[in-house]
């Protein structure tokens, strides 16, 4: 059993307040993540309600964590956006 099974599981529920202020925050400062964000997913549109799932980042030594940011544009998947490290992960 690999080591990283709980980082699979959710870490907690964020309003949708806190979900956006992250993305905006991480988005502000990184040159050209914001593009990158953009080519990979499509806008999270909150339809699963005012909270959203975020995860704790899979990066080793990185204390972020991932928060939704979108929808797949290639896969059927959830993007997420690290806070941390500016990982964009499927989930």
């Amino acid at each position: 059993m690999p080591t990283n099974v709980a980082q699979s599981y959710p870490y907690k529920r964020e309003s949708e307040a806190e979900r956006a202020a992250a993305i905006t925050a991480t988005l502000a400062a990184r040159e050209g993540l914001a593009e990158k964000l953009g080519a990979e997913a499509l806008p999270y549109d909150g339809a699963a309600g005012d909270e959203a799932w975020a995860w704790r980042c899979r990066t080793v030594g990185c204390p972020g964590v991932l928060h939704t940011a979108g929808y797949a544009r290639e896969k059927r998947a959830i993007v997420a956006l690290c806070d941390g490290c500016g990982l964009i992960a499927l989930r």
